[in-house]
């Protein structure tokens, strides 16, 4: 059997193989009668994942305030209304999943990347009130480069974020999700409070690195602690920044044995996003190396992403032992049957949804 395709245990939740779908924001809520939302259009986009095989599909950043969404279009998980409009879909992957899918949900919080024009909108930069936004807020008040300048949070408002993180877990296993992902990465809420390009504190929120790490840690545990014992947490990160001064992998190593004490199941290893002067060295499999690092330095399971998009490539992440499973994104986009194809070119037999049979390929003729 290909490494791919081998099963796959995370406490209680089975997966049927590595090959899962990394969270790709749809910027497709409806702003005014819905915020927040998810509706038509990501039953769509999440259940043809299902039905193409997709062993773990991971949703889109669902933010767990109003003020963390990335855009107003963006999804949510802060209320009732959007906890019942995610257990449609949970409950449409499970009835539908050609390997059984499994569905995690993204948690996130966008701080000071937050009230910015979808990419689709013809506009850049953050949005003004009088268009829909929001004043956005941070460790520091330091903008990212183009957007508005945020409020750096006090105290209490880090607390806030703290018990939103945990009260979106427990709608999140309410509306029949498998697993949790907590967003640590991309220059998000988290990720800044981690990096020393944009965390000037001095309080117990900043400083040196534990004080950085602090608040990741402590959305672990809060959602760790609500979460039932069998569920997996998994946990995206940065892996570097990218940019001098910033996290790097020995950091995100340190990062990643911590977490794992607090419970994390599995790192989802990314990287960028921290700051506007990044250098990235992108490649095909650029970001293999850093999950590599994390899963031996840090003996915890990981996930790899970033510009995989043959099945070859993403049975030799696996079979190497650079990641435990594989996430794919934009080339699922483009193919949401990709693991049905990729495990017929690695010669594997994964059951095709039955409305599809006549479609499968031959391996003679």
């Amino acid at each position: 059997m290909p490494a791919l395709f081998q099963p796959l245990r995370l406490r209680s939740l089975e997966l049927q193989h590595r090959g899962w779908v990394s969270p790709m924001c749809q910027y497709s809520c409806d702003p005014d009668d819905a915020p927040g939302v998810p509706n038509d259009w990501h039953l769509m986009h999440l259940g043809s994942f299902a039905a193409g095989g997709a062993a773990l599909i991971l949703t889109e950043a669902a933010a767990v305030n109003a003020e963390g969404r990335i855009s107003p279009r963006d999804a949510g998980l802060y209320n009732s209304g959007q906890a019942e409009a995610w257990q449609r879909i949970t409950s449409f992957v499970h009835r539908h999943g050609a390997a059984e899918a499994k569905i995690g949900v993204q948690l996130a919080h966008a701080g000071r990347k937050a009230s910015t024009y979808w990419p689709f909108s013809g506009k850049r930069g953050s949005v003004p009130e009088s268009d829909g936004g929001w004043t956005t807020v941070g460790p520091s008040p330091l903008a990212f480069e183009g957007y508005a300048s945020p409020a750096a949070m006090g105290a209490d408002q880090i607390s806030g974020v703290v018990r939103d993180f945990a009260d979106a877990a427990v709608r999140a296993v309410d509306a029949g999700f498998d697993t949790i992902e907590i967003h640590g990465a991309h220059g998000y809420l988290l990720h800044q409070f981690q990096s020393p390009l944009i965390n000037t504190r001095t309080d117990a929120w900043g400083g040196g690195e534990t004080g950085r790490n602090r608040l990741m840690l402590t959305v672990v545990d809060a959602v760790r602690a609500v979460i039932p014992e069998s569920m997996p947490l998994l946990l995206r990160i940065s892996a570097s920044d990218w940019a001098e001064g910033g996290v790097d992998l020995a950091a995100s190593v340190r990062l990643a044995r911590q977490a794992a004490e607090h419970g994390v199941d599995l790192i989802d290893v990314s990287s960028g996003g921290a700051v506007a002067h990044q250098q990235i060295k992108a490649g095909p499999g650029y970001q293999t190396g850093f999950s590599a690092a994390i899963r031996k330095e840090a003996g915890v399971a990981t996930g790899t992403v970033g510009l995989l998009t043959s099945a070859g490539q993403a049975e030799h992440a696996v079979a190497t032992g650079q990641a435990d499973g594989v996430l794919i994104a934009r080339a699922a986009l483009r193919d949401p049957h990709w693991w049905l194809r990729a495990a017929f070119e690695l010669g594997h037999d994964l059951a095709w949804p039955p409305q599809y049979e006549r479609a499968v390929p031959r391996r003679t003729f």
